[in-house]
């Protein structure tokens, strides 16, 4: 029965004194407690953790103590020293210590780490090496130094290839070193180098016989894929599976022979169970399927169900024999007794019966192979069984035929989704640019490229001009940035050339395959070598011609119809991206220009003003504003008429246009005036484009009915922020000091920073 303690009673003493230090404890005492308790410093926490510690270092220190007795030759003594016997001991216990941990790990599925597979290997090496010094007595090659070979051998086998170099190492040095050790006699040195070097030798000689392994094993087996690819390539064109898709370049090409691949091992996989069938229920010595060769010479065994191995593997000739008979009459066979016309056993076995029924195609009544069965018992076929076999041929072709369509419909589909991608592509273009890119990337999907161009009609009056708007060099584009080829931007008058041709008739060019380097493709100055196939497909849209889409490729043939048709297609669907790419063009210039100077208009001109301002605030620049005026312009519409002031205004619009900076914006800002935004510009930089502008305007004469006639230019510079940092205040700024060149004589330029204005506060 317990008995509970009373309210305040005191602690048991045993407890407290392990839990607290006890009152009125001396300072010894104190520290006694403070060192030996369960949290101090030498406490049992502490101890359990040094003894952890212990363990864990145990491997690695007698490695390096068992090394450097190694060095010094110390297990070579005929008695042993002290820090010898315990390298050994601490070798023991630190083997069995690693091995039982790793044995336990092992157990519980868990890998051994880098760390610890280094420690087994140095633990090995490290005891082989005092063994064979042991047992040698003090000289270098010992009656058991090829453990030492074989620790090395066992640590690169077994261990990671880090683990196991490492070791190796380990071993080579610890040679080196005890010979170093005993003064690195000259005569020693031979000795030690060979068993260095069979250490090394004996460490590598595992990865070489299994790198040899491998690659022999790797190379077997590409050769084995190849052999039965190339067989199953062969079986397709057997079975004519190839798909209209085939004869297309890069990934396309590739897909449509994966699919086609798939429908012969489909179609194997159905020859197989059809003969099992049929060798059940005619009970036959031999059944089995044998097709024509794509030449249509030889007839080759492709699936067969025989109790013989004497069948003819090899090709015979398609015209001759029971086989051939079939071939030729397209009709089945049945024959009974000594039947000399069966060919097809190597040994020349002759069957007592035959039935045979030809491979009918569907697609055109071609007779593409034959299915035969025999025996060799005096037992004719009967009826039934020629009935049966026919409808197992019927079933052979079917599934031929069945996985053709598949292959068919699957080209068709991806053919399908390929075009309307391109179409798509298309659609999203917005610019001219875009579409040339976009219509020659889209090409190279239909067929393989080499060279691709676009060229454009240019609406000029005379002589009928073509400019080859974006050409890609000759091999292609070669990834990256895109290259610019030599024919790029070229200008070439219409000609007898296959563009020129093309535009002319509508139609796509050549007809016919042609010697490409040797004939005209632009005009008579340029040769596409290299090109063995070309096509030159015009850009329409209704009946307008825009320009042409000339495509060429390094391989022969590489246009078939297939593929021309698409291209056809997907030119006219390019050109009417590309009249919508211009109309677009068209519409944003005419929202944003002027349309008597093509300048930018004056909402144009604001909005890129606040622009240039926002980023010259963010970035701390500065920032010219030139506001332009023409000198008595009113006098100049009063005296030449209107249609001369528009003449004054375009020829105005033209010198600031050339005259300004490449980075500048020039801008009508209303009826004769005109604006220029210069980023990053100082007033004494923008005063020095402003007087070229009013000298170049100045020396410009006009031609008009009343005789040459010269107008001058007033011009004002403000400058952000120095000037204003609103862009209201600037343009205020600006005016005023157009208003003072005006004021002052005109034909001038004023400058604020000049004419000391008043540095307005931040708006």
């Amino acid at each position: 029965m317990s008995v509970a303690r009373a309210e305040g009673a005191p602690a048991p003493r045993a407890r407290r004194r392990r839990l607290q230090p006890r009152d009125g404890a001396s300072p010894r005492q104190r520290l006694a407690d403070a060192v030996f308790r369960e949290s101090g410093r030498l406490g049992p926490a502490a101890r359990r953790r040094a003894f952890r510690a212990g363990l864990t270092a145990t491997p690695a220190a007698a490695i390096l103590l068992a090394s450097a007795q190694v060095v010094a030759g110390a297990f070579s003594r005929p008695s042993l020293r002290p820090l010898a016997w315990g390298a050994l001991a601490l070798l023991a216990g630190a083997g069995a210590w690693t091995g039982w941990r790793r044995t336990r790990r092992t157990v519980l599925g868990q890998a051994a780490s880098t760390w610890e597979q280094l420690e087994l290997g140095g633990l090995l090496v490290a005891s082989a090496s005092a063994v064979a010094q042991i047992s040698g007595g003090g000289s270098g090659e010992t009656p058991l130094f090829p453990v030492v070979y074989l620790a090395a051998a066992v640590s690169v086998a077994f261990l990671s290839r880090a683990a196991g170099l490492a070791s190796v190492g380990l071993a080579a040095i610890l040679q080196l070193g005890a010979w170093w050790a005993r003064g690195a006699p000259p005569d020693e040195l031979p000795g030690v180098a060979a068993r260095v070097g069979f250490i090394v030798l004996f460490g590598l000689l595992y990865h070489a016989v299994l790198w040899a392994r491998l690659a022999a094993a790797r190379q077997a087996e590409r050769s084995a894929v190849e052999a039965r690819l190339r067989e199953i390539d062969e079986r397709a064109r057997e079975l004519r599976l190839f798909s209209r898709g085939a004869g297309d370049a890069g990934d396309e090409e590739q897909q449509a022979r994966l699919r086609t691949r798939a429908a012969v091992v489909e179609i194997e996989a159905a020859m197989r169970g059809a003969l099992e069938v049929a060798e059940v229920a005619l009970r036959s010595h031999t059944c089995a399927v044998y097709l024509l060769s794509p030449d249509d010479r030889e007839l080759k065994l492709r699936e067969c169900r025989s109790r013989s191995d004497r069948v003819a593997r090899g090709p015979i000739p398609a015209r001759e024999g029971v086989l051939g008979g079939v071939m030729a009459r397209g009709a089945k066979v049945r024959l009974h007794g000594d039947i000399r016309s069966a060919t097809y056993y190597e040994d020349g076995t002759r069957p007592r019966a035959l039935v045979a029924a030809p491979l009918v195609d569907r697609r055109g009544g071609h007779v593409r192979g034959v299915l035969v069965a025999d025996r060799l018992d005096d037992q004719p076929f009967g009826d039934a069984d020629e009935e049966l076999l026919e409808r197992v041929a019927g079933e052979l072709i079917r599934a031929v035929s069945s996985e053709r369509l598949l292959t068919d419909l699957t080209a068709a589909r991806d053919e399908k989704e390929r075009f309307y991608g391109a179409i798509e592509r298309l659609n999203r273009t917005s610019k001219p640019q875009e579409v040339f890119d976009a219509v020659l990337e889209v090409a190279g999907d239909f067929a393989p490229l080499d060279f691709g161009a676009v060229t454009l009609l240019l609406d000029e009056d005379g002589p009928r001009r073509h400019h080859i708007a974006r050409a890609t060099p000759l091999g292609g584009e070669g990834g990256g940035e895109r290259r610019r080829s030599e024919f790029e931007g070229r200008v070439f008058v219409d000609n007898s050339g296959i563009v020129s041709s093309a535009v002319r008739l509508g139609s796509s060019l050549p007809g016919t395959e042609i010697r490409v380097a040797e004939t005209a493709v632009f005009d008579e100055a340029t040769r596409l070598k290299g090109i063995a196939s070309l096509k030159v497909l015009p850009l329409k849209t209704g009946e307008k011609v825009l320009g042409t889409l000339v495509l060429g490729s390094r391989r022969e043939r590489a246009f078939g119809p297939d593929a021309v048709r698409q291209l056809e297609v997907m030119a006219m669907q390019a050109a009417d991206a590309l009249l919508r790419a211009r109309l677009f063009e068209q519409t944003e210039r005419l929202a944003t220009s002027d349309g008597l100077t093509g300048l930018m208009n004056h909402r144009t001109f604001q909005a890129r003003l606040d622009e240039h301002l926002a980023a010259a605030r963010r970035y701390g620049k500065r920032l010219a504003l030139v506001l332009c005026d023409v000198d008595h312009f009113k006098a100049v519409n009063d005296t030449y008429g209107h249609p001369v002031g528009d003449q004054v205004l375009q020829g105005v619009a033209r010198v600031l246009a050339r005259e300004a900076r490449g980075t500048d914006l020039v801008a009508r800002y209303g009826g004769e005036e005109f604006a220029l935004i210069m980023p990053e510009t100082e007033g004494a930089g923008a005063l020095v484009i402003a007087e070229r502008i009013r000298t170049r305007l100045s020396e410009t004469a006009f031609p008009s009915e009343l005789g040459p006639l010269r107008v001058t230019l007033s011009l004002g510079i403000a400058v952000f922020p120095d000037d204003g940092r609103g862009k209201a205040r600037l343009v205020e700024v600006a005016d005023a000091c157009l208003y003072h060149a005006k004021r002052h004589g005109r034909n001038r330029s004023a400058v604020a920073s000049a004419l000391g204005a008043a540095r307005p506060a931040a708006s």
